[in-house]
């Protein structure tokens, strides 16, 4: 005969405690990638960064992208310093973060992020040194990625990094999702987690068919198991440029994304995850050397 288990108030609330108190040790990193334009990444990292603040999360958005539709452009907020300037020591990084009206913040980082794998060990302790500095320790980090696999964050091997995939329901979009899964499934083996989360469905159906879809071949032909993170629904508000987190708060699209925030706030930790933001930035530094090794690597090999 089995038995059944229960919690009691007390034990619920010993339990909810401890779990908490593990989770304020914990920084998550989210690289929010798309394998091509026009699956809606930006405002997916926007909306979801707004979410996760209104849910009393402390939300910093690094973007990787210098181009007009950043993630600044695309809120109408002005840019004018980003992480080359902390790098090169004529900001600060308080001076360089920008506060979004929807509570979180932003770090423009596209011209800053090309050049990690040229600083010296100066540079290099003085970055490490500006985000151990930060003055208000973060629960999550979304970074919006350079497009396909030009990102400096596809290859990177962090305990607390993760992958959000973000496509729309259309073959040229998932064929490039898929192919820039398996790019980054070569890097890591199956040590990197896979979130997909499908924008611009017109119906949870036609999502949920993607995703069996997707995750049927990553697992025949990568051995790789895909999380569903949700779907975003078409009710023309995406379309209109404007955070529906604020301009369209009781819509269907809005709805959608507070409840994949919520999903994306609860992934499990995983062991070596660490509040400390600034070990991410040296284990990108490392990445960032590694792979001007490899290429150097790779000329010399071609020399032969």
């Amino acid at each position: 005969m089995r038995q059944e288990f229960r919690l009691t108030d007390t034990g619920h609330d010993q339990a909810e405690g401890l779990r908490r108190l593990l989770m304020q040790d914990s920084t998550r990193i989210v690289s929010v990638v798309s394998g091509g334009a026009g699956a809606g990444k930006t405002t997916s990292i926007i909306n979801l960064a707004a979410f996760l603040a209104a849910s009393g999360k402390n939300v910093l958005a690094i973007d990787e992208n210098a181009c007009t539709s950043n993630i600044c452009a695309t809120l109408g907020l002005s840019a004018h310093r980003d992480l080359l300037d902390v790098i090169r020591r004529d900001k600060t990084l308080a001076q360089v973060l920008i506060s979004a009206p929807l509570g979180f913040q932003i770090l423009p980082a596209g011209r800053g992020m090309r050049v990690l794998d040229k600083l010296n060990t100066g540079d290099q302790v003085h970055l490490i040194g500006c985000f151990a500095q930060i003055a208000q320790p973060m629960d999550i980090v979304l970074i919006d990625t350079a497009p396909g696999r030009s990102s400096r964050l596809l290859s990177l091997d962090f305990a607390g990094h993760e992958l959000l995939v973000v496509l729309a329901p259309e073959p040229a979009s998932i064929t490039s999702a898929y192919s820039l899964i398996k790019h980054v499934h070569g890097y890591h083996a199956d040590k990197q987690r896979f979130h997909i989360l499908i924008n611009k469905s017109s119906m949870e159906r036609e999502a949920g068919t993607v995703f069996e879809n997707m995750a049927r071949a990553a697992d025949q032909y990568l051995g790789l198991s895909l999380d569903f993170t949700g779907y975003i629904p078409t009710d023309g508000k995406l379309s209109l440029g404007l955070p529906v987190a604020e301009a369209f708060p009781d819509t269907p699209t809005a709805a959608a994304f507070r409840e994949a925030a919520e999903s994306l706030g609860k992934w499990s930790c995983r062991e070596g995850e660490s509040r400390m933001l600034e070990r991410f930035i040296q284990r990108l530094l490392q990445n960032s050397r590694a792979r001007r090794s490899e290429r150097a690597q790779a000329v010399i090999s071609g020399l032969r």
